[in-house]
């Protein structure tokens, strides 16, 4: 049976995507360079290694680290002002909060989450929160959900995970857990093969489906 429900956090449950961009952006334009939202979603959502690609399709004078830290930085200040939730994140925690351990597993750094999740309401409403302080090596790596699997003290077996991106979905399968998509309209053409279910929103994740899942 399925006891645990881990989601994502960007894309999933959190509308930060465009955010991201932005904030990359703004680093970028510092050089001339200004990523659109199809490159952008191809190359850093879809799949890891976005700072290292525009550092070597652009030729950039700074190292993929130093991106990331300058980016890192834009985006703690675009999030200050304010995170919108994905439709139905809010109903589905608590619709399945009584019934199910709920964790998320994300490769954002823990302060940046906690932000995010103050803004959506979500803070102290799920029962483990792994972000990429606790976990080795990010997503699509298996480790961000064996670590919440293990924060909720279930065995991957008996956890489902809830996914926008064929990386996070990757990163679940690998993880041996059931993958759960719903995409967004940034990666409704990702590949999403494996996973048990794809549904277009998250007012269609419900404790029966989950049940049904066993």
């Amino acid at each position: 049976m399925i006891r645990g429900v881990l989601f994502d956090l960007d894309g999933t449950l959190a509308d930060t995507e465009p955010l991201q961009h932005e904030a990359y952006n703004r680093v970028l334009r510092r050089f001339g360079v200004d990523v659109g939202m199809e490159e952008y979603r191809r190359n850093w959502i879809a799949v890891e290694g976005g700072p290292e690609y525009a550092c070597r399709t652009y030729r950039l004078p700074i190292s993929p680290a130093v991106l990331k830290a300058e980016k890192a930085l834009e985006y703690r200040a675009l999030i200050a002002g304010g995170v919108a939730p994905v439709a139905g994140a809010r109903d589905a925690v608590e619709r399945l909060r009584d019934s199910h351990r709920l964790a998320i597993a994300t490769n954002t750094v823990r302060d940046e989450v906690a932000i995010v999740l103050g803004h959506l309401g979500l803070a102290g409403r799920l029962h483990a929160v792994v972000a990429r302080e606790d976990y080795v090596e990010p997503k699509p790596a298996p480790d961000a959900y064996l670590a919440a699997a293990a924060a909720l003290g279930l065995p991957p077996s008996e956890c489902v995970v809830i996914e926008d991106t064929q990386r996070g979905a990757r990163s679940g399968l690998a993880a041996g857990m059931r993958v759960i998509a719903v995409p967004s309209p940034l990666t409704a053409d990702n590949d999403f093969s494996g996973c048990v279910r794809v549904l277009p929103n998250l007012d269609a994740l419900t404790a029966a489906l989950l049940d049904a899942l066993a």
